[in-house]
Formats: structure tokens, C-alpha cells, sequence
């Protein structure tokens, strides 16, 4: 009888040892974070990639999944300022801001808290740098149209990457300044195409692609925007205590608000090569974590059919502006069971923040 009791008391001790360490795993704090965001980007149309990719994207492997409410302060449909806001910030604001609450009080950002705990940080986007999305978690305006100040906000910051359009924002403005030569003074180096991006050694890079947006993937975009996270992964992982970057994949949004399902689904599958060369970089890593999500849906999508064996899809939209749908978040790596279930797309900053240990 005794012997029993022992042998019981031990599984009992090796179960909740199990049971401690399995806990211990989940609340490891990751040390990078990409945060992934394709404008626009609802479950149709990443279904839409995926059938048009036969069946499979890298999304497959991301073993958490959840749902974001996307409503602003202000509209029961958000813009992509509010939406950027509240992912960017933990705060709803009203439609067109860029990082301030509704009483236009700025906001400080997941990139900015980064900053302030020693980490190197990155915006990357297909768009113009200074568009909203990547707006949001480095400036603070109260219109998302304020592009020239955007552009200046960049200089108010310690930001170690960012890749996008936008060059006229920096080099021809209204107020006639240069910011491209303040980049060069601040030891920043400057890349006006892929092939020059790719030269770029360590050190602070501005890679401005493009006067305004970079064209479409059916325009000729190429691999821009997965050398672009290869560069800046490359970059910012030299910091021992880490990094933060933001990736938007732009243009899933404006393929929508075309409603051109040809643009949606190459566009969609760029973004997925992005997502793979996070999601490599991260297995090998080992303490990366990965989040993948959209800031709202555009244009109403429905898939009315379709063959995954030859890759054809059918696609119809309802809309040409956004809607008020619930979005996907997908995570993977140290933090991800963070992100399960339906929660305000406030909660991502808050779950960010949390997965890093940090106070605000």
C-alpha cells in the first residue's frame, strides 16, 4: 500500500512538473517580433491565395489562429489610420488619425516602446512609407494626408529600416527641406531601388523605391517586397536584444478597391512569399514570434468557385471599400497561444506588449 501511494505521489509530482514546464514554454517573452499585415486581407481573400497557389500558403503552418474586431472610435467601419492606430497604439481613434486617441492627443507606439528597451526597429510596406499603416507606428498626425509631416516625424525617432515609397514626402515638399540629406547626416544608407537595397551593408538603411506607392505586382513590382524583408531581417537581427518590425503587404487592400481579382490574387501571393521568409527566419530563430493579420477587410469578397488542382478561382466582390467583417490573426513562435480567440484589434498591441514583458 505504501509503495502505491509513493508511485501515485510521484505521477502526480512528474504530471504537474509536466504540467509547470509546459506553462514555463508558453510564457517564454520572444525577443523579435514581425508584425505582418495585409491591408485589407479578410479570410476570402487569403482563401483566394491559397487556391490560386493550389491549396497551400505558408499560412498553413501557423498553429494559432484568432479573429480581430476592427471598428474605430468614430465609424463602425474603420479606415486604415484608425486600424493601423489601434494596432499600433492598444487605442481606438477616429477614422484618418495617425497615432493619437480621439482627442488628437498622440500616442506612443509599439515601435517607440521597442525603442526605449534597446531594440532595433523596421517599417517595411508596398505602399509610400508615410501611408497610414506604416504611419501609425512611427508618427503622430491628426490626418492620415499630412504626408509631409509624417515624412519629418520619421527624423523624431531612432528607426533602423524602412523600405517603401514615399521618396517625395522626403525630398519634395512644400517646405523645400531635404530630409533625404538629414537621413544621410544621420548616418542612414539610402537605396532608391531593389538592386541598390541589396548592397546596403550594416547600419541604418532608408529605402525609398518609389516616388509615391511601388506599382502593382501585375505592373512589374517583382520581389521587392520579399528582398526587402530579407534585407532588413538580416539588419536588425545583429541587435542581441532584438528587434520589432512592421510588414504590410499594401496593395491586397487596393486590388480590393479596384475590384480586380487578378491584382487580389497576385498581391496576396507576394505577401505570402513575405510571410515565408518571416516564418523560415523564425523556425531557425527559435525566438521570433510572428503575427500575421489585416487591419480591416476590403470589398467584400466572396469566392464563388474555383479549382485548387489548376489553381483557378473564381471571384466576385460585394463592394469596393471596406467592410466591417471581423479579420484573421495567425501566430507563430514564443507568445502565439497569446492570440486565439475574438478580441478588439486593440488587444494585438496589449498581446504584443504582454508577450514582451513589457509595462505601459
Amino acid at each position: 500500500m505504501k509503495y502505491k501511494s509513493g508511485l501515485l505521489l510521484l505521477l502526480v509530482l512528474i504530471t504537474f512538473g509536466c504540467k509547470q514546464s509546459e506553462n514555463h514554454k508558453k510564457n517564454v517573452a520572444p525577443k523579435n517580433i514581425i508584425l505582418m499585415i495585409g491591408d485589407g486581407m479578410g479570410l476570402a481573400q487569403m482563401y483566394a491565395g491559397m487556391t490560386a497557389n493550389h491549396g497551400h500558403l505558408y499560412l498553413d503552418q501557423f498553429p494559432v489562429v484568432g479573429l480581430s474586431k476592427t471598428w474605430s472610435s468614430s465609424d463602425f467601419i474603420t479606415d486604415s489610420g484608425a486600424g493601423a492606430t489601434a494596432l499600433s497604439t492598444g487605442k481606438k481613434t477616429y477614422n484618418h488619425a495617425i497615432a493619437v486617441g480621439p482627442d488628437s492627443v498622440p500616442v506612443k507606439t509599439i515601435l517607440e516602446y521597442a525603442e526605449e528597451h534597446g531594440l532595433s526597429t523596421g517599417l517595411i510596406a508596398t505602399s509610400s512609407i508615410t501611408h497610414a499603416t506604416p504611419a501609425a507606428f512611427i508618427a503622430h498626425e491628426i490626418n492620415r494626408e499630412m504626408y509631409d509631416s509624417i515624412a519629418r516625424d520619421f527624423l523624431k525617432t531612432d528607426i533602423d529600416v524602412f523600405i517603401g515609397g514615399g521618396r517625395k514626402n522626403f525630398n519634395h515638399r512644400r517646405d523645400s527641406l531635404n530630409l533625404i540629406d538629414s537621413l544621410i547626416n544621420r548616418g542612414y544608407q539610402i537605396a532608391y531601388d531593389t538592386n541598390e537595397l541589396k548592397t546596403c551593408g550594416e547600419g541604418k538603411i532608408a529605402g525609398l523605391l518609389a516616388d509615391f506607392h511601388l506599382p502593382d505586382m501585375s505592373e512589374g513590382r517583382g520581389n521587392m517586397l520579399p528582398i526587402s524583408v530579407d534585407v532588413a531581417l538580416k539588419n536588425l537581427s545583429k541587435n542581441p536584444k532584438g528587434f520589432f518590425i512592421m510588414i504590410e503587404g499594401s496593395k491586397i487592400d487596393l486590388a480590393c478597391h479596384d475590384t480586380s481579382a487578378r491584382d487580389l490574387v497576385l498581391e496576396m501571393l507576394d505577401f505570402n512569399n513575405a510571410i515565408g521568409k518571416a516564418f523560415e527566419f523564425a523556425k531557425k530563430d527559435k525566438n521570433t514570434l510572428v503575427i500575421v493579420l489585416a487591419d480591416h477587410e476590403t470589398g467584400g469578397v466572396a469566392i464563388t468557385g474555383g479549382d485548387i488542382e489548376k489553381g483557378n478561382v473564381d471571384i466576385r466582390f460585394t463592394y469596393d471599400k471596406h467592410t466591417a467583417v471581423p479579420v484573421p490573426v495567425y501566430a507563430f513562435g514564443p507568445g502565439a497561444e497569446r492570440f486565439t480567440g475574438i478580441y478588439e484589434n486593440t488587444e494585438i498591441f496589449n498581446k504584443m506588449m504582454k508577450a514582451l514583458n513589457y509595462t505601459f
